[in-house]
């Protein structure tokens, strides 16, 4: 499998001609790119740094083959097109062509008591290959071998985050949604959750556009 890493909170996956993304957001320049050449499309939650409504449903439209995966009210937005958005929940399994992908979690990540926490899915690729948790610190009942850990953002905490990783316990760690620190926020992070910090795991910092092999 290919983890190919955009900007913010986007990825996209690839194996054996089969090319998932996740989390195609207004934060994302490559968005577009990603979502073009995308056999299907996983939205974590509803917030435009990871779901852009306008691109997904244009590709909808455009491509007839693309499928979507997402909680309801990322689904209700799109619409059904035919069956090809799908509203998926924690415990949901689906494939889509070589991937199997299982979904984890109920809730955002609190940020403060007056604002409401939207539905949020992580989803875990390939029998724990990858776990994307969008906007929470949910760990699965699941091995999780590469975990996508979100670093920046109005609800990340770094301690909370710290505890998340030693919660999964994944043999890897690739930082995203971390568009909100600056160069030297990102590598102190890093140094602070990595392998010589509070996790004892190697974390992995990846400019927009890098490609690696999991």
């Amino acid at each position: 499998m290919r983890l190919t890493k955009f900007a913010h909170a986007c990825v996209a996956l690839e194996k054996d001609g089969t090319r998932l993304v996740v989390d195609p957001g207004t934060f994302t320049p490559e968005a577009a790119e990603a979502v073009g050449r995308a056999d299907a499309v996983l939205i974590t939650h509803e917030h435009f740094d990871h779901f852009d409504d306008k691109l997904v449903a244009a590709a909808l439209k455009d491509r007839p083959g693309l499928r979507v995966y997402a909680p309801a009210a990322v689904a209700d937005r799109l619409g059904d097109h035919d069956g090809r958005v799908r509203c998926v929940a924690d415990g949901d399994t689906f494939t889509v062509g070589s991937f199997t992908v299982s979904a984890h979690g109920h809730r955002h990540a609190l940020i403060h008591a007056d604002i409401a926490c939207p539905d949020n899915v992580g989803y875990l690729v390939d029998d724990g290959a990858v776990y994307h948790p969008g906007d929470a610190y949910f760990a699965p009942h699941a091995r999780v071998r590469t975990l996508l850990l979100p670093t920046s953002g109005p609800w990340t905490k770094l301690g909370e985050a710290a505890d998340y990783v030693r919660a999964v316990r994944p043999e890897r760690i690739i930082q995203i949604h971390e568009l909100m620190l600056s160069d030297l926020g990102r590598q102190s992070t890093a140094t602070l959750l990595g392998e010589n910090g509070l996790t004892g795991i190697p974390v992995t910092r990846l400019a927009p556009g890098t490609t690696v092999d999991l």
